[in-house]
């Protein structure tokens, strides 16, 4: 009885040979991913203002709404990727695409403050189900000298998403004056379809074409050890590799939230911007990010080395994240964002999302990834309502923007004082 049952098991388990172009659909799906999911964060961000005015709302209460949504999407990153590694990847994204469809669409529905919140709260949810499971997809699926770069594909949707947001609700309210609820509406649809198409089109685990012919070998051994071997937190928090990219990506998210939760109304209020054109110049950060992400993660799969790209990134991050707050000048502002978007955290991503796998304890790689992204979603919690609470404490927003790169310059001392690239690991073995 036993041993059906653990026959059971490693047959759940057996991977799945695939063919060369299987990858591009895991990488197409990611990619529209996660433009639904910051789309949907950011069709908020133009419109704070009149969700404010319609409920009475101050500055750190608007924050809140952000804090509150990824509050619920980080603590759910960490048992969502439990749940993926012993029912299924698929399932779980599919389950949680379709809740944050629905959701989405009723927090446009909310009449009061309270249900608004909630509605945001289980999007927040539903969107949890995504990242380590949805990771763990395409790092099976990608080809190993491809890693970087499919993985910089897939996030860029994040900008694709994030202008998508910003122009959506900048076009329809600010500048077509109809309610802030109308881009919940338009997004909620093919969000749902988007979660199907997760449980149609992918499969579960999966034999890469440049792995075909070792899994003769290993296939018995290895299923069996991946559907017995339980997932060890231990191994996870006691990788100094792990826990300084931890660290890096926490201080990398707060500073880019800032920036994409306040940066509209920052525009809107600090520096007279109206109508689309706070929608446009926002999406600057995104847009730059695209070729920037793109570009870096060739050159890291080329290289190997994470230090190094930390060294020229990370420093013009925090240089433009403060000078976006610090330059009065339009021209000048442009410059920064531009710049910010092309080193800042959508560029930086795909570089620690590699460097975490090759980390990572292979039978809990949606758990490490979970981990990962937990850990740097917490910083995405914390930034709308500090800044907001800034803001209404000092009358400015740019104290903000100021603290994010204060935090971003401590997070790349500690990375760069106590990581090892994995070449400098071997060496050391």
């Amino acid at each position: 009885m036993e041993q059906a049952k653990q026959m059971n098991m490693v047959d759940k388990y057996k991977a799945m040979p695939v063919s060369e172009r299987y990858w591009w659909k895991v990488v197409a799906l990611g990619f529209f991913g996660w433009i639904l999911m910051y789309a949907d964060r950011t069709i908020l961000n133009p419109v704070m203002g009149n969700i404010g005015a319609e409920f009475g709302l101050s500055n750190a209460q608007l924050g809140l709404v952000n804090s509150v949504f990824f509050l619920a999407y980080a603590v759910t990153q960490i048992p969502f990727g439990v749940l993926a590694d012993k029912v299924g990847r698929k399932l779980v994204i599919s389950l949680g695409f379709i809740l944050f469809g629905v959701t989405t669409y009723l927090s446009g529905v909310a009449s009061a403050f309270g249900v608004f919140m909630l509605f945001r709260v289980l999007t927040g949810i539903g969107e949890g189900a995504y990242y380590g499971p949805g990771y763990a997809l395409s790092t099976e699926a990608i080809p190993t000298k491809k890693l970087t770069l499919g993985t910089a594909i897939i996030n860029s949707g994040m900008a694709f998403g994030t202008s998508l947001g910003y122009l959506l609700s900048s076009k329809l309210v600010l500048e077509n004056g109809a309610h802030w609820s109308q881009p919940f509406y338009i997004m909620a649809v093919p969000t749902v379809i988007l979660g199907i198409l997760y449980y149609t089109l992918l499969k579960e685990k999966i034999v890469r074409p440049e792995d075909q012919g070792k899994e003769e070998v290993n296939n018995s051994d290895a299923t069996q050890a991946v559907a017995s071997e339980k997932v060890s937190f231990k191994s996870i928090i006691t990788n100094k590799n792990l826990v300084v990219t931890f660290i890096l990506v926490f201080c990398s998210i707060y500073a880019n939230f800032v920036i994409i939760t306040w940066l509209p109304r920052f525009l809107q209020v600090e520096r007279g911007f109206a109508g689309t054109s706070v929608g446009f110049i926002s999406s600057l950060v995104p847009w730059a990010s695209i070729p920037g992400a793109l570009i870096l993660a060739r050159l890291s799969d080329k290289y190997k080395t994470t230090k190094k790209f930390i060294y020229f990134l990370v420093p013009l991050s925090i240089i433009t994240s403060f000078g976006i707050a610090f330059v009065t000048d339009r021209t000048l502002l442009i410059v920064a964002l531009i710049v910010y978007g092309l080193t800042g955290k959508l560029a930086l991503d795909p570089i620690l999302v590699a460097f975490v796998t090759k980390n990572a304890p292979k039978s809990s790689l949606s758990t490490t990834l979970s981990a990962y992204n937990f850990i740097g979603m917490s910083g995405a919690i914390l930034a709308p309502y500090i800044t907001g609470w800034i803001a209404d404490t000092t009358g400015s927003m740019k104290v903000g923007f100021y603290l994010a790169s204060v935090l971003l310059t401590i997070g790349m001392i500690i990375f760069v004082l106590v990581a090892k690239d994995n070449d400098q690991i071997e060496e050391a073995k």
